[in-house]
């Protein structure tokens, strides 16, 4: 299946879309991918609200605020992503779960992916509909992130469908 019909299936059913990418193997550029689109993505969706604060504060120019973003949602980031994947495998060891360290760090990236086109439409909404929506939205993406991780987490560590 494709990227973008993986994403969409994931928002029904996030244990088999997972346990289908976990069964093609362990591939960390795979994963890494994931990871790094996702992030991109959020990147991207940062800008409009980076702009509004630009306008309204300009001691802070927008290059200054895009750079900053960059830094961390590109490069600092997939740093925590890493760890907090380790503490995720490492609780799930402690109550019996029989995955990987690869199935941890694969749930979370996906969980991250197939978020991120809801980032986007969160930004627009922002633009379009002011921040009220914005905020609606935001508990949205949040709900369905971990939706999917939480799923995620469920097929990678060996959990019933």
């Amino acid at each position: 299946m494709s990227v973008s019909g993986d994403i969409l299936a994931s928002y029904l059913a996030p244990r088999r879309v997972v346990g289908r990418l976990l069964a093609q193997g362990p591939r960390e550029d795979r994963a890494l991918a994931m990871l790094m689109a996702g992030l991109g993505i959020a990147f991207l969706a940062q800008w409009p609200a980076l702009m509004r604060q630009a306008a309204a504060d300009p001691s802070v120019p927008l290059d200054a605020r895009i750079g900053g973003a960059l830094m961390g949602l590109v490069f600092l980031a997939p740093l925590g992503a890493y760890a907090l994947a380790g503490l995720v495998r490492l609780a799930a060891r402690l109550v019996g779960g029989r995955g990987s360290w690869f199935g941890a760090r694969l749930a979370l990236f996906w969980a991250l992916l197939a978020a991120s086109p809801l980032m986007l439409l969160q930004a627009l909404a922002g633009v379009v509909l002011g921040p009220m929506a914005q905020a609606a939205l935001a508990w949205a993406v949040a709900a369905v992130f971990l939706w999917v991780w939480i799923g995620g987490v469920m097929a990678a560590e060996g959990g019933g469908r």
